[in-house]
């Protein structure tokens, strides 16, 4: 059976409010690493018009290696 990777939100707070959500999915990195990422759009409530872009990623540590080791 194919190896399952969940989907993983990663929600913003400020102040204990929330702001914004991003999701993040898998992802094989160019440098040969795994893990996951996601970008977005997040407001947080200050004078910025279009508020801030945001990325998140997740890189399982190891993971380069090991995929060098089997392949």
């Amino acid at each position: 059976m194919a190896d399952i990777k969940p989907t993983i939100t990663v929600k913003f707070f400020v102040d204990g409010n929330e702001v914004g959500t991003i999701l993040l999915t898998p992802k094989d990195f160019k440098t040969g690493s795994t893990g996951f990422y996601g970008m977005g759009k997040i407001a947080i409530g200050d004078d910025a018009e279009k508020g801030y872009q945001a990325q998140v990623q997740l890189v399982r540590i190891g993971s380069k290696e090991a995929r060098n080791k089997v392949g």
